[in-house]
């Protein structure tokens, strides 16, 4: 077995137990569509192919309060010592899965941590999206819908913390924020769907076709 599939192996099974919207089938849409990403940019794919699989390792240990993306470049670093993985490539994994969350300090500084960070940004819009946001709004009660209430108002974790919250508070924003032209070209049409099935949705729910 070469490294990456026994990376694959030490992934899925700490990934197991987590929610439904970051667990391991989020992990392997997130390496698809990388590579696929990558292999357009020009991108290192060995690299972001290890990156790619272990960008979520963190989740395991996420409790609201650890930044899983500080936590798993830790533990990939951990991972990949033991295989004698070259410390460079290390490092570049390592940045990738620090700025795939992109907060404070961490940006995306190299392709492939851009690539990455797009990659996992992209599972959140679109048909997936939507589905991830309903699956999650399930998770802590969330109402199915309730397009009369304002969002601004409204707390995560909370009765309003719908799907249609999540699309008006984040999603519909994300084409924008994305590094690779690669990326924004996937994002338009991902975005173009979510506009059009929250459209349908609000007409639906108001009793109309």
């Amino acid at each position: 077995m070469d490294l990456l599939e026994e990376v694959k192996s030490i992934v899925q099974k700490e990934l197991i137990s987590i929610n439904s919207c970051h667990e391991w089938e989020h992990t392997e849409r997130v390496f698809n569509l990388a590579l696929s990403i990558g292999e357009k940019e020009g991108a290192d794919l060995e690299i972001l192919s290890l990156a790619a699989i272990l960008h979520d390792i963190g989740r395991k240990d996420d409790d609201g309060i650890i930044d899983h993306a500080e936590r798993g470049a830790i533990l990939a670093k951990e991972i990949l010592e033991r295989y004698n993985y070259p410390s460079e490539k290390i490092e570049k994994i390592c940045h990738c899965i620090k700025a795939h969350r992109y907060r404070n300090e961490n940006v995306p500084e190299t392709l492939e941590a851009k690539v990455l960070y797009d990659a996992d940004k992209l599972d959140a819009i679109g048909a997936i999206g939507i589905g991830r946001a309903f699956s999650y709004a399930g998770h802590i009660g969330a109402k199915v819908h309730n397009k009369e209430v304002d969002v601004v108002k409204t707390e995560e974790f909370s009765s309003d913390d719908t799907a249609w919250r999540e699309y008006e508070v984040k999603l519909k924003y994300i084409k924008d924020k994305l590094f690779t032209k690669e990326g924004r070209r996937i994002a338009e049409g991902r975005h173009a769907f979510m506009e059009q099935f929250f459209e349908r949705l609000n007409k639906e729910v108001d009793g109309k076709e």
